[in-house]
């Protein structure tokens, strides 16, 4: 009984202390937790303060690196020893030697710029057929309804004198040419090169009728030889004249040096040409933003002048197609850090829409300038007069040839601005803002839906991203007109013998001739406006 007693009081002590132990246990361990949790929180506290620190240090470092130096951009770009050259580097070019195979006739279509690129070709392709040049015939009907014509607009004994180690050219086509023995009546064939043909493809088929009619007339002449050339003489044969042998009449450069000098007065200034225009929203298919009486008008216009299909306007925007609005390019300068105080040419005609979409632009930079609010009336009544449609455009493209920033809200098939752009880099690297199209939609459509936030950043980290001007390789498929680098360029010393300036015997040979380029011209008439 005591056994069993003592066994029981044993069972119940050693339960008591099981019990007690227990309870420390539970205390040890609810301190235990305490303590942890505290220092848990305290760990989160510090880290969220660390990532909070971080970020911070972060965002700025992001925010410092896609910072853009404005007052950059008002100077040319580094060069890096290169210089403009389109002498030839071969001492065999020369005028060809002995008869030539005949007469060539071109009609040019297009725009301005189109045709200017078109006559730059004509010249290579009578080089390489060997063929006397008759002054090109340019469209006066199809686009500008202008009755100018080359005469009216560059300056034809330049032109002719310029080129004179390199193509004959003659004012017009003799009534009559000597085969053999006989004396015939010069009759033109007219041919219809394909387009971006082969220099191949005038040296056997086009030179075969030339030499059986003695003459042969190409039309239409846009985009009728190909871009990319492997022989670079003929390349920079394209140099000379589009850089050179291409000079304004003197009441046009008279003109864009007049505008140039009164925006110098008041500082530097940017040329933007905003191909916000009718013909160009229709062709790229981007109408949603207008009224629904306006895209009924481009699309009658787009059915009546380019192949039907079925655009979307937030498609197209996506990959870069559609020219930016006046707004956007607002948008993106005063993101990049111009203030409202810039000076602003716009080199453009009429804006489609209206007065609706520049005064966004307006709001955000309001000193914005064109021919018809410099010039003197008396001074617009010489380009506005009927007839001269096309003498506009060439005031407007000697303004942004000379402007210290040049900036276009489409360069796709404008070669408005394709033109200027290569103009531009062979004028000593000078600025210009690209901007990317597609890179920068989804941003502008977020700040179209109100998402704000780090707007100016992102456009910023897009726009570094672009070329201002520098010497770089062209990237397929971008034309040799818009970065005509490096056939047309050179440096005096050169690992690459291919890259060194010509001799100076070579240059001795073109100097009279070649040594003018147009700017230099501009820049003289420019000091005597002034």
């Amino acid at each position: 009984m005591r056994r069993v007693q003592k066994h029981s009081r044993e069972s119940f002590m050693g339960g008591r202390r099981g019990q007690a132990t227990g309870r420390q246990w539970k205390q040890v361990s609810s301190r235990m937790k305490g303590f942890v949790g505290r220092i848990s929180v305290s760990g989160f506290v510090l880290a969220l303060c660390i990532f909070s620190l971080w970020s911070r240090l972060f965002g700025h470092m992001v925010n410092k690196q896609s910072q853009i130096d404005v007052d950059l951009l008002w100077t040319s770009s580094p060069s890096f020893g290169w210089r403009a050259s389109s002498y030839p580097r071969s001492p065999d070019w020369l005028l060809p030697s002995g008869k030539r195979n005949g007469y060539m006739l071109v009609r040019c279509n297009g725009g301005l710029n189109q045709q200017r690129v078109a006559i730059c070709n004509a010249v290579l392709v009578a080089r390489i057929m060997n063929a006397a040049l008759v002054l090109p015939e340019l469209d006066s009907s199809s686009f500008w309804n202008d009755i100018n014509g080359f005469s009216g607009i560059y300056d034809v004994e330049h032109f002719i004198q310029s080129l004179k180690y390199d193509v004959k050219v003659v004012k017009a086509l003799p009534s009559f040419y000597v085969s053999g023995n006989k004396t015939k009546r010069l009759k033109p064939f007219q041919l219809q090169p394909p387009r971006d043909a082969s220099p191949s493809w005038y040296k056997t088929v086009a030179l075969e009728k030339l030499k059986e009619h003695g003459a042969v007339y190409l039309a239409p002449f846009s985009h009728r030889l190909a871009e990319e050339l492997e022989n670079h003489e003929y390349q920079r044969l394209r140099c000379r004249v589009n850089f050179h042998a291409l000079r304004f009449k003197e009441d046009v450069i008279d003109l864009g040096s007049k505008i140039v000098q009164r925006l110098r007065s008041e500082g530097n200034f940017l040329a933007m040409h905003l191909r916000f225009e009718m013909d160009m929203l229709a062709f790229s298919g981007c109408l949603d933003i207008f009224t629904p009486a306006e895209q009924e008008l481009l699309k009658e216009y787009r059915q009546q002048n380019f192949a039907v299909r079925r655009l979307v306007h937030n498609g197209r925007r996506l990959i870069g197609k559609c020219p930016l609005t006046p707004e956007e390019v607002g948008l993106i300068l005063h993101s990049m850090g111009f203030s409202n105080s810039s000076q602003i040419y716009l080199a453009s005609g009429d804006l489609f829409g209206g007065e609706r979409f520049l005064q966004k632009l307006l709001a955000l930079f309001p000193r914005l300038e064109n021919r018809s609010t410099i010039l003197k009336a008396e001074e617009l009544a010489t380009i506005n007069a009927e007839g001269r449609a096309s003498l506009g455009p060439a005031v407007d493209y000697t303004v942004s040839l000379l402007a210290d920033i040049f900036m276009p809200n489409y360069d796709g098939p404008s070669d408005f601005a394709n033109n200027l752009l290569g103009h531009r880099l062979y004028y000593g690297f000078r600025t210009t803002i690209r901007p990317d199209r597609k890179a920068l939609a989804p941003i502008l459509m977020e700040h179209e839906k109100g998402n704000i936030k780090d707007f100016e950043q992102n456009v910023r980290t897009v726009m570094r991203n672009t070329w201002f001007g520098g010497p770089r390789p062209r990237i397929p498929p971008e034309p040799f007109f818009v970065n005509p680098w490096p056939e047309c360029f050179c440096k005096p010393q050169s690992e690459n013998p291919a890259d060194e300036c010509p001799s100076s015997s070579i240059m001795d040979l073109f100097h009279n001739q070649q040594v003018s380029n147009q700017h230099e011209e501009i820049e003289t008439s420019r000091e005597r406006a002034a």
